[in-house]
């Protein structure tokens, strides 16, 4: 496993972060993941070097963060720094924040979040929660040490990635959508770099698209690969991309079979 400074912290994170929300599930449920199979993908990722778990309030329908807390018991949970975050459409009160934190690490099984952010901001989001106070209460948290770093995940135009950057001096992080196929979409290039500058660790989601990078490829594509003196796959040449950006801290990846962990792993 390849390691990368995480933005201005004293850190180092694994190039590849396991992404907590297309696991394995029974009958194509979401809500029914497959626990077995789930924890030991996860564990063998941990074993080998991944040190970056990621999840969110809502994936799997709410059980992602359940899945994890148990997953992480056995030790597993002091191997690794630990991100998930506050649905931000979700929060209508002040109240909010704790009444989720809360109840987020009542289902993580854990007292402390090494890394929060605040999910998915888009332009209805951001105004909302700072005029709530969030960041008062993130840095009371911080305090606290009931949250180690504090950031947020973005899907929205640059404008408003910059803006937010520049609402506040304390982000540690964020985590943007970012692949070869997104280099204007969103935050985007000129995103990574902004936030770069600045000193935020990277996370970047969706480099391969929810696996559209992986399949599928035109034979124009195709054949250039194939002409290449290092011969990878879809996702790997995907990865390899995303990785070419020296700016990026940490790479998540939806791993929903050990196939896919251990290709990853390997890549990484």
């Amino acid at each position: 496993m390849r390691y990368r400074t995480f933005g201005s912290l004293d850190w180092q994170a694994s190039a590849l972060g396991f992404g907590v929300m297309r696991l394995p599930v029974f009958d194509d449920d979401p809500a029914q993941i497959d626990e077995d199979e789930a924890s030991r993908m996860l564990r063998y990722a941990i074993d080998h070097g991944v040190n970056y778990v990621d999840t969110a309030y809502p994936y799997h329908r709410g059980n992602s963060e359940r899945f994890l807390g148990r997953a992480l018991q056995d030790g597993y949970r002091e191997r690794v720094r630990l991100a998930t975050k506050l649905p931000s459409p979700k929060v209508k009160t002040a109240a909010d924040f704790d009444r989720f934190f809360d109840e987020q690490r009542q289902r993580l099984q854990t007292e402390r979040f090494d890394f929060y952010l605040l999910h998915a901001l888009r332009a209805p989001h951001w105004p909302r929660l700072r005029d709530l106070g969030i960041l008062d209460w993130a840095e009371k948290k911080i305090t606290e040490g009931s949250i180690g770093h504090f950031g947020f995940s973005f899907h929205d135009s640059y404008e408003l990635f910059r803006k937010i950057i520049d609402d506040y001096d304390g982000w540690a992080f964020c985590q943007i959508q970012y692949n070869y196929m997104d280099e204007e979409y969103q935050a985007g290039t000129r995103g990574l770099a902004y936030a770069a500058e600045r000193g935020l660790g990277v996370v970047v989601m969706e480099p391969i698209r929810g696996g559209a990078l992986a399949r599928n490829m035109p034979p124009a594509v195709r054949e250039m690969w194939d002409s290449a003196p290092v011969q990878r796959t879809p996702a790997a040449w995907a990865l390899q991309w995303v990785w070419n950006h020296p700016q990026i801290s940490v790479v998540l990846s939806g791993m929903s079979t050990m196939e896919h962990v251990k290709e990853n792993l390997a890549t990484a």
